[in-house]
């Protein structure tokens, strides 16, 4: 992996950025035009996820928005990155899951995630009950979902659609939990080392260690998911970098709001202590010119030997989105192809 190759996958996620001034409606079109440019360009995968609550991302229903994009493309996979299973009830999730994979076969990935992707308070009101928001009930209710689609444990309730319509599910993760937990399931695991970037390397230790081959996998598959902002020069990524971080330290201090232009955001008035949070979350991630951009990812892989990466970019136009995207796949990477 020294010699700058990146030869593995390349795939999107993408959480349909709010731009101040401007609509969900508006969002989601790019989010569209973003999914049919990377098919072009050959990358593997588009993923959505799911958040709640917050101003700067229009993806809270991945799969009425994966359904828009699927009438939208042809080949590309799309799935999502991920659908939160604490806050639904698994039944629901296998049937539109099951519904999506009925309606383009072969092309459906399911995420699932641990987390809420909220705040307690929001998780509760999707869920409406606390039952079920903990930890500690997400293998059951894992294994609830996963039997929906395979009626490994027949009961009085079929899924329909949904049984026999499985999409490719997935693990995702920012720590050990569901790490350990997607080995043992013989399941392929993506790791959030977009947010948490500390973790990265044990998790994918432990995934790795507790891996047992199953029906879906004989060996462990691993993806991990990466901040990328790539254009012309390094001072250019840097500038159009800026909104993201400040987004995240808007989330963090639990005033989301739209996401800054990188004027206003390089205009912010940060503290040395706030300089300091934006600093550590880009650590580990790629940003710059091709040439910066395919140095950081061939030691992300160097260090991870991770299967396939992740690509997210947070960016305020989605002309530099789509951009950045087009300067991976053609200048960093030399061309993609997206296999199977």
């Amino acid at each position: 992996m020294g010699t700058g190759v990146i030869d593995v996958p390349l795939s999107v996620l993408d959480l349909a950025p709010v731009a101040a001034g401007a609509t969900a409606s508006e969002a989601l079109g790019h989010t569209t035009e973003l999914a049919r440019r990377t098919e072009e360009l050959g990358y593997r995968r588009f993923w959505v996820a799911e958040h709640h609550n917050m101003p700067a991302i229009a993806s809270s229903a991945p799969a009425v928005l994966l359904a828009h994009l699927a009438a939208h493309t042809t080949t590309i996979r799309l799935g999502s990155g991920g659908v939160m299973l604490p806050n639904h009830a698994p039944l629901v999730v296998a049937e539109q899951f099951g519904t999506l994979e009925a309606l383009h076969p072969g092309r459906i990935d399911l995420g699932i995630g641990r987390a809420p992707g909220t705040d307690q308070r929001t998780a509760l009101a999707l869920r409406r009950t606390m039952e079920g928001l903990s930890a500690e009930g997400f293998p059951r209710e894992l294994a609830d979902l996963m039997n929906y689609f395979s009626g490994d444990d027949p009961g009085a309730i079929t899924a329909s659609p949904g049984l026999g319509q499985s999409p490719a599910v997935w693990l995702l993760g920012s720590s050990g939990f569901s790490a350990q937990l997607a080995g043992l399931l013989g399941l392929p695991f993506s790791f959030a080392h977009h947010f948490s970037s500390q973790h990265t390397l044990p998790a994918l230790q432990l995934y790795r260690q507790s891996f047992r081959p199953s029906r879906w996998l004989t060996e462990p598959y691993a993806m991990v998911a990466v901040n990328v902002v790539c254009a012309d020069t390094d001072e250019r990524a840097e500038w159009l970098s800026g909104p993201a971080g400040l987004s995240f330290l808007k989330l963090r201090s639990g005033r989301p709001e739209p996401l800054a232009s990188p004027d206003d955001a390089a205009g912010y008035p940060y503290t040395e202590i706030e300089r300091e949070f934006v600093r550590q979350r880009r650590d580990g991630q790629a940003m710059g010119s091709p040439e910066t951009v395919r140095r950081q990812l061939t030691e992300l892989l160097a260090r991870t030997g991770a299967n396939e990466l992740m690509l997210t970019t947070m960016v305020y136009d989605v002309a530099d989105r789509v951009r950045s995207f087009e300067l991976v796949a053609e200048k960093v990477v030399g061309g993609l192809s997206r296999g199977v």
